[in-house]
């Protein structure tokens, strides 16, 4: 089933201190939005990437895909201030009826068995977004005093892509800015309309390059993907 994706990448780094943007940063021998982007250019059911980005860098990005061979970005947006209005901005952009992908640049380990059950869950339901279930023990400490130990089992840590039908999205995004509302993840704003939201399961290796943590754990990941593709290679 095909569809398309959102893709804001008009961050700071500021969390990375790298002092630009993040997305430019080199992953084994590519920038982060390369990584990114090679995961969906090399998927048949992706018809077009809209990529938000700072009106500044746009020409430096084309660059970076013109020098990688990335074809599937169909448009550049000019990205808000927020996660959220770069988004938006995407959504006014265009004019299909696909199902959307709304997908973090900096999220470049997600696995396409992922991407294909989000597609037919929003498909089937409206929405739907990838997610993997909190390991660890969970208390609810508001004032930094804990109130509750909250069970682990029904508690789920939130990725991207975050799937759903246009029409669904496109409400949410209108009423939330209608309303002055800003939320943390599309979902959100879905989910103040009233609209069930499904979670597809996904890996704990769909890790944000946030911090220069995530670099050296990205780098882990990296050479695991290698040494499997070596082996593959061998039978």
């Amino acid at each position: 089933m095909d569809y398309i994706v959102m893709m804001p990448a008009a961050g700071s780094g500021q969390r990375m201190g790298a002092g630009y943007n993040k997305l430019f940063l080199m992953l084994g021998n590519k920038p982060i939005l390369i990584h990114t982007l090679e995961v969906f250019e090399k998927d048949p059911a992706c018809k077009g990437v809209f990529l938000a980005v700072k009106q500044e860098e746009q020409s430096e990005i084309q660059a970076v895909l013109d020098q990688y061979k990335i074809a599937k970005v169909s448009r550049f947006v000019n990205g808000g201030s927020e996660r959220q209005y770069s988004v938006a901005a995407c959504i006014e952009s265009y004019d299909g009826d696909d199902i959307v992908l709304v997908h973090d640049a900096a999220r470049p380990f997600i696995h396409q068995a992922v991407i294909t059950e989000l597609v037919r869950t929003a498909a089937k339901y409206g929405a739907a977004i990838a997610g993997v279930q909190a390991k660890d023990t969970m208390k609810l400490a508001p004032l930094g005093v804990v109130e509750e130990t909250v069970d682990r089992e029904t508690l789920w840590i939130i990725q991207t892509p975050q799937a759903f039908q246009i029409k669904v999205l496109r409400k949410a995004s209108n009423q939330a800015k209608s309303d002055s509302f800003l939320g943390t993840d599309e979902s959100m704003l879905v989910e103040r309309l009233g609209y069930p939201v499904r979670i597809v399961e996904s890996t704990y290796d769909n890790v944000k390059m946030t911090t220069q943590e995530d670099i050296v754990f990205g780098e882990i990941l990296l050479e695991r993907q290698r040494k499997s593709k070596l082996k593959e290679g061998d039978k």
